[in-house]
């Protein structure tokens, strides 16, 4: 798997044992993002409308008005990216359920972003109680899940808001159980659904019981 600069993706400072294995997101699974991004907007002088699931059409100049172009809206998530430890929070009793469930499997974060922005990431994430192995990366989440896995024969869980993610996963992990966590505004009811038969977690103490769930034997 290669990297957008043509390198090959570097997960080797993920040590995976003899355990079950949950990867989850972190926008908006593990971190709040959307809510912190609309407040980073209006700091900057923009706004966001939520006219459709998507950033890039939707982020307008406070002042004029005026759309906001491609590059405009790709230097702002940038920005908010360089910013993120003054803005994001964690999602409720997401520290208290991972730090449980860390007892008896391994977590590792897999969030969908720019390496570049991945020493922010891992700073904010510390410094919150999330000291879980981080995966920073923009490529399909299906074979870095199934690298991760490797030939293990463990149960393995992926969490992410994103149906495309998800589907990901299914394609390259089958045997995985896939938890569609997102929050439930009105921008996240614009987003597509995924398949009908991947579970949506109600909130972290729900995922928990999934999981726990899937580890039993069938």
């Amino acid at each position: 798997m290669r990297t957008g600069s043509g390198d090959i993706l570097d997960i080797s400072h993920v040590r995976v044992t003899d355990r079950p294995l949950v990867v989850c997101d972190v926008d908006d699974v593990v971190l709040h993002f959307t809510d912190p991004f609309r407040k980073f907007l209006l700091a900057e002088g923009h706004e966001f409308l939520p006219r459709s699931f998507n950033l890039i059409g939707n982020i307008i100049a406070s002042d004029t008005k005026l759309e906001i172009d491609a590059d405009g809206v790709y230097r702002l998530i940038g920005a908010f990216f360089e910013a993120q430890e003054n803005w994001q929070l964690p999602i409720e009793e997401v520290v208290q359920t991972l730090e449980v469930l860390s007892a008896d499997a391994d977590v590792v974060f897999l969030t969908a972003m720019p390496p570049r922005y991945g020493e922010q990431r891992r700073r904010l994430l510390d410094r919150l109680g999330l000291a879980f192995p981080l995966i920073a990366s923009e490529e399909p989440k299906g074979p870095i899940m199934r690298r991760l896995n490797a030939e293990r024969r463990y149960p393995t869980t992926f969490i992410d808001d994103m149906a495309y993610n998800l589907h990901s996963v299914r394609e390259h992990m089958p045997e995985s159980l896939l938890i569609h966590m997102m929050p439930d505004g009105p921008l996240h009811m614009m987003a597509p659904k995924p398949q009908a038969d991947i579970v949506r977690a109600s909130d972290w103490r729900h995922a928990e019981e999934l999981i726990r769930a899937h580890w039993l034997p069938r």
